[in-house]
């Protein structure tokens, strides 16, 4: 299971760096759930990541807007990002969150077709009007995506599971894994979460509240020892 990490700030990335994330995460809070953030801060968070580390920029929190969306794929991609992470939170069914994420799977393949590109919905899209999640293994593998992910749309301290219980994972990771596809979770995951997670086949879990240290995801600020706590943790699952 790769440890996903979700820094804001060139400052973030070099903590997620050297405390051993898997992949670093480009987003904004400020701006959502998976808030997208500025061209030149990816662009700069690539130069001074790893060749041998990926990283991954979200797009915001997407309206159903299929050429808008695909313009800033290519903006991300561009702009030096392996995993381009979409969050269908304008897209209310099925159909809406395919012909996004068609758009976004041509920008990005026809560009680099090694690109990753992530369909993400959202454990409490009730909240919100967003596309259900469980329509969104479906929707990434109609679409020609790499990964399936869940978030949680709402920051106001609910995680994942108080949406989904351990079975709900296990449903949505099998059933997205029969479509040859992978799976990220995310949804202000804790410590005491990720084992679970690695157990029911989860293969990217997001993070980022439990990264940080002096407050929460919007107050604190990542720290390499807290990175490198939780990268010990998933690796302990392996032995």
């Amino acid at each position: 299971m790769l440890l996903l990490i979700s820094p804001i700030n060139h400052e973030e990335a070099v903590e997620s760096i050297e405390g051993g994330a898997d992949i670093v995460d480009v987003k904004n809070p400020k701006e959502g759930s998976l808030g997208a953030n500025f061209p030149w801060v990816i662009k700069d968070i690539r130069e001074l990541t790893p060749k041998d580390m990926l990283v991954s920029a979200t797009l915001g929190d997407v309206p159903y807007k299929p050429g808008t969306v695909s313009l800033a794929a290519m903006g991300a991609l561009v702009s030096g990002a392996d995993y381009i992470k979409v969050g269908l939170y304008g897209p209310s069914n099925y159909e809406e969150g395919v012909e996004v994420m068609k758009g976004v799977v041509k920008a990005v393949k026809d560009t680099n077709p090694d690109a990753t590109v992530v369909a993400s919905g959202y454990a409490d899209a009730h909240r919100v009007g967003a596309v259900s999640p469980w329509d969104i293994p479906k929707v990434a593998k109609d679409s020609g995506a790499d990964i399936a992910m869940l978030d949680t749309a709402v920051k106001d301290g609910h995680t994942l599971f108080d949406y989904l219980d351990i079975d709900d994972c296990r449903k949505f990771t099998e059933e997205a894994h029969s479509y040859g596809l992978k799976v990220a979770l995310a949804g202000s995951v804790k410590k005491d979460q990720l084992k679970p997670l690695y157990d029911v086949g989860c293969d990217v879990v997001g993070v980022r509240g439990a990264a940080c240290v002096g407050g929460d995801r919007n107050t604190g600020h990542i720290d390499r020892t807290a990175v490198a706590e939780l990268k010990e943790l998933v690796q302990s699952f392996e032995e």
